[in-house]
């Protein structure tokens, strides 16, 4: 049994149009079973900024927090948590939830093949029925008021290219969430072979809303250093 003073913080990290609030019934479960968890609100949700302000923020959390931390990334999350985790000395692990592992060089856009604008401007509205596409497997009264404090995302985030990948130095575990409709199994599978280790829940993109007991379970198995 590890006592919860030897256990690492959790570090949870949003993504698109999210915010810090989507973490709060993950977080109850986790605290309940004696894990210190942090969340992060990233400036580039409902603001105009790009990657390096969201990995400043990343930063600016962990420097908060003593003794080592395994970050949670979800979706666009991975991004500044790869661009950030290699200029903290703290970070034991990083874990991406249904995120985008990307290496230098890569954007969010440039993933899926798309343009990339110079000068990105302005922001990205939320997409059409965030319902089904972020919640479908989360109750429909919980899914609509999640939907409803989704916030515009900024554009120029999409389109930022990584300068660093933490992921190269720090562990990493890539979680596939097998039902996803926002970032479907099959790109998360091309993401996930650059992990270290691979796990699969059986979820829609929230995992975190529809089965945090289950969820939190599975990080407490890869915090601890059960990752097999």
């Amino acid at each position: 049994m590890v006592d919860g003073a030897s256990r690492p913080t959790l570090l949870l990290v949003h993504g698109a149009w999210h915010g810090a609030w989507c973490w709060e019934k993950l977080t109850s479960v986790l605290q309940a079973e004696g894990w210190r968890t942090r969340t992060v609100d990233l400036p580039s949700s409902g603001g105009l900024t790009g990657v390096e302000e969201d990995a400043q923020a990343v930063l600016g959390e962990l420097e908060l927090i003593d003794g080592p931390v395994v970050v949670v990334a979800h979706s666009y999350g991975g991004i500044p948590v790869s661009e950030a985790v290699g200029r903290a000395g703290n970070v034991a692990r990083i874990v991406y939830l249904a995120a985008f592992q990307l290496d230098v060089g890569e954007s969010l856009l440039g993933f899926y093949g798309a343009p990339v604008s110079p000068e990105p401007g302005g922001t990205e509205a939320v997409p059409e029925d965030p319902v089904a596409l972020f919640h479908g497997d989360v109750a429909r009264p919980e899914a609509e008021e999640a939907a409803g404090r989704l916030v515009p995302q900024s554009a120029k985030s999409f389109g930022d290219a990584l300068t660093r990948a933490g992921w190269h130095t720090i562990p990493s575990t890539y979680i596939v969430c097998e039902d996803d409709l926002a970032l479907p199994a099959q790109r998360q599978e091309v993401l996930a072979a650059r992990a270290g280790a691979v796990h699969r829940i059986a979820s829609g993109h929230s995992p975190f809303l529809s089965q945090p007991v289950e969820l939190a379970a599975l990080l407490a198995k890869i915090a601890l250093g059960s990752d097999s």
